[in-house]
């Protein structure tokens, strides 16, 4: 049986366990001003939320592909091409903003997954058994 939720309780209880930057705007502002002195928290900024939205965007299109019998045709495959030049234009700007070359960010991601994966073919166990270390 599930249990009843009271959700006037529940919002008690999410404003308890919320940061203080997440509920008052000077507290965040503040935080922000701390941040700044070591990166471009508004290029940050900008560069987080608009991968989170780019990529739901992208997912959109696969969703009603998948779900909704929208066609996998060329003006799609289009669409989703687009929605990747989006997302790259905001990795960009994530890579700027923290400091790090483009092309050394790749060269991390590749050497991770040779590490995780050895002998170089995928392996669902190394996929979900992860070495220390290994974020």
């Amino acid at each position: 049986m599930s249990q009843r939720i009271d959700l006037n309780r529940y919002t008690e209880f999410v404003s308890v366990v919320t940061s203080a930057e997440s509920n008052d705007t000077e507290a965040l502002i503040n935080r922000m001003r701390e941040l700044d002195k070591d990166t471009n928290v508004a290029l940050l900024t900008t560069a987080a939320i608009g991968l989170a939205s780019e990529g739901g965007e992208f997912n959109e299109i696969v969703k009603k592909m998948l779900f909704q019998g929208k066609p996998f045709n060329q003006d799609n495959r289009f669409h989703l091409m687009r929605e990747l030049g989006d997302i790259i234009w905001y990795w960009t700007n994530a890579c700027r903003a923290l400091g790090y070359d483009p092309n050394e960010v790749v060269a991390e991601n590749v050497r991770k997954l040779e590490s995780r994966y050895p002998g170089g073919t995928f392996n669902s166990w190394y996929s979900e058994n992860r070495m220390d270390g290994d974020i």
